[in-house]
C-alpha cells in the first residue's frame, strides 16, 4: 500500500439524515458543483478467507466494495452511508484507489441544496429499489458520460 499522506476534503455542508424509504443517507445543505471531490473514505480490506468465513455472514456484507485480487473492502466514514440510485440516476460517482486503500466520491452533476447524495451499487442489488421520483429520469446523466467524467479525474 502506498504510504503517501492524503489530504481529506471537508465539505461542511454534508449531513446524515433519514430517508423515508431508504433509511439513513448522506444529504447536502448547500449546492455542490459537478466535479467536486465530496469525500475520501479509507477502507479496511478483507482477505477472501476473512470475507467468506465471517464478513458475508454479517451486516457488513451490505457495505463492502469489490477490491483487488478477489478481496473486499469496507468503506469507512461516509462511504458506507451513500444510498443507491439506479445507473444514470445517481449524482455521485466513486473511484477506487487501491494503491492507497481509498475510495474517492465525486459529484457527477450539479447537486442542489437539500438533495440526497446517492451512488449506484451496480445492477445486482439485494433489495427493492426505491428511487427518488423528484429527480426524474432525465435529471440524471447517461452512464457513458459518467464513465468518461470519472475516468478523466486524476487520483
Amino acid at each position: 500500500m502506498d504510504e503517501t499522506p492524503v489530504q481529506l476534503p471537508a465539505l461542511g455542508c454534508l449531513e446524515l439524515r433519514s430517508h423515508p424509504q431508504r433509511g439513513r443517507g448522506v444529504f447536502t445543505q448547500q449546492a455542490i458543483a459537478k466535479g467536486t471531490l465530496i469525500h475520501i473514505s479509507p477502507v479496511l480490506v478483507f482477505s477472501q478467507a476473512e470475507y467468506s468465513e465471517h464478513g458475508k455472514h454479517t451486516c457488513l456484507d451490505h457495505y463492502t466494495y469489490c477490491w483487488r485480487g478477489g478481496t473486499f473492502a469496507l468503506a469507512l466514514g461516509l462511504g458506507s452511508m451513500f444510498n443507491h440510485e439506479p445507473s444514470g440516476l445517481e449524482n455521485v460517482g466513486f473511484v477506487r484507489d487501491m494503491d492507497q486503500a481509498l475510495i474517492k466520491y465525486i459529484a457527477l452533476r450539479d447537486i442542489a441544496a437539500g438533495d440526497e447524495l446517492c451512488i449506484c451499487y451496480g445492477p445486482n442489488v439485494w433489495f427493492d429499489i426505491v428511487s427518488d421520483e423528484a429527480r426524474g429520469a432525465d435529471a440524471g446523466h447517461s452512464p457513458p458520460e459518467a464513465d468518461d467524467f470519472l475516468s478523466s479525474i486524476q487520483l
